[in-house]
């Protein structure tokens, strides 16, 4: 059946072409970085590519994002790099402090280091950016088509494909649909069946400052982290360095709506959380003109392919695997999804017969690394936090290893198919 959407292009209503029998077409659910990263993948693959996303705009909600080698050079893969250098920073290394004395515990080199090690840099950059970075990839491309006002309400499968439907009864079949649609994934809730996402206990404020506006004492290109009991915060540049993204991140409970996640934060609860830190951790936060704040949720780490594909229906980022933000690889963790899954799209000839197959293979590839990203991201959280005698011990080890405990070969020396990349160096323990 023919569907009208509002178009991306701008005119009232957008036609949608029947299907035919020579065309593979893959729907998708959401308009996030996720979706748009498997949009342009499955256009590359030779896919006629329909995104669906339930807004009235494309738009990336939130603020900082980091993004390892992992993910740049998937990005540098698809001809992005160049883009990517005008609106990321890259900052040179990595610090961790104590969040009580200000003392550096540990640091890791990125910049040139990274580069050289990895194959790609590891950069920062505001969500809004990389968002926006994408969708003027896939938004420029004739097989990509853009709907909004589009929120999919449910699926089925039929013997020629799988049918999208939307609450006010409109369908469009496809070969196959990729829920890429978040958190709260409707595609996810119908595949899968199983009970939403949690809160973790962890609040996450968030400020962005321009740097100008910032005593030069507290500006910084750099990636810092302080650790406390209870408590950790980073900062890093955004926007080409231009402007500083400063999360705090907090235990507490949770506001009542956890799918209204971007809340007013008040600066007066997180003064009240950093009591007693150091005067340095103390002034940045009292300089941030505003604060947003995000419940963190999640779901246990994966422990099966079934949960990244069923038959003609694949997940993708946080609709497959949302995670704590504690190894910075939500966004990471995402493109590798779609990459891989644009990968195995490529190799469908006969979509009757060969979508159900490639969908195993992509969920095969993918699910036991990002059931390992999701493991160590909690655990993370965990020595992050830390108290007593796992926070001495972490901080004596930060001192003495610090370059080699802070730096992840196994995840940032593989693509997202999971081969390493041509370098001896990136296979070191």
């Amino acid at each position: 059946m023919a569907v009208f959407f509002p178009s991306f292009f701008g005119s009232c209503s957008q036609h949608e072409a029947p299907r035919s029998d020579m065309t593979r077409q893959a729907l998708i659910a959401g308009g996030g970085i996720g979706a748009l990263a498997a949009a342009l993948a499955a256009a590359r693959a030779g896919w006629e590519v329909r995104v669906y996303e339930q807004a009235d705009a494309f738009s990336e909600v939130g603020a900082g994002i980091q993004l390892g080698p992992n993910a740049t050079r998937l990005l540098q893969g698809w001809g992005l790099g160049r883009a990517l250098s005008q609106v990321a920073a890259f900052p040179e290394q990595l610090s961790v402090r104590s969040a009580s004395t200000g003392h550096e515990l540990g640091r890791l080199a990125l910049g040139s280091r990274c580069t050289e090690r990895y194959g790609a840099p590891y950069a920062t950059l505001h969500r809004g950016d990389l968002h926006a970075l994408l969708l003027a990839s896939v938004s420029g491309r004739g097989e990509v088509h853009l709907n909004l006002n589009a929120p999919v309400a449910g699926f089925t499968n039929t013997p020629e494909g799988v049918q999208v439907a939307w609450a006010d009864g409109h369908r469009v079949e496809g070969d196959v649909l990729i829920g890429a649609d978040g958190l709260w994934s409707a595609v996810r809730k119908q595949v899968l069946a199983d009970a939403p996402a949690q809160p973790t206990g962890h609040l996450a404020y968030r400020a962005l400052v321009s740097q100008t506006k910032l005593p030069l004492a507290l500006r910084s290109q750099q990636v810092n982290v302080w650790l406390g009991p209870h408590l950790h915060v980073v900062s890093y540049p955004v926007r080409a360095g231009e402007m500083l993204n400063v999360v705090v991140i907090l235990n507490g409970e949770p506001p009542a709506d956890l799918e209204d996640w971007d809340h007013a934060g008040l600066g007066a609860d997180i003064q009240a959380g950093l009591a007693g830190q150091c005067p340095e951790l103390l002034a940045l936060v009292e300089a941030m003109p505003a604060w947003r704040l995000w419940t963190l949720c999640e779901r246990p780490p994966m422990h099966s392919p079934d949960q990244m594909a069923n038959g003609r229906v694949a997940l993708l980022g946080d609709a497959a695997h949302p995670m704590r933000p504690y190894l910075a690889q939500g966004a990471g963790m995402a493109i590798e999804d779609a990459a891989e899954l644009g990968r195995c799209l490529s190799g469908v000839i006969r979509p009757l017969a060969d979508v159900p197959l490639a969908l195993r293979h992509y969920a095969l590839q993918r699910w036991e690394r990002n059931a390992r990203v999701q493991a160590r991201a909690l655990r993370n959280g965990q020595i992050f936090h830390a108290t007593g005698p796992l926070r001495v011990g972490r901080d004596l080890a930060l001192k003495l290893l610090g370059q080699r405990l802070l730096d992840v070969p196994w995840l940032y020396g593989e693509s997202s198919a999971g081969s390493t990349i041509n370098s001896p160096r990136a296979t070191r323990p």
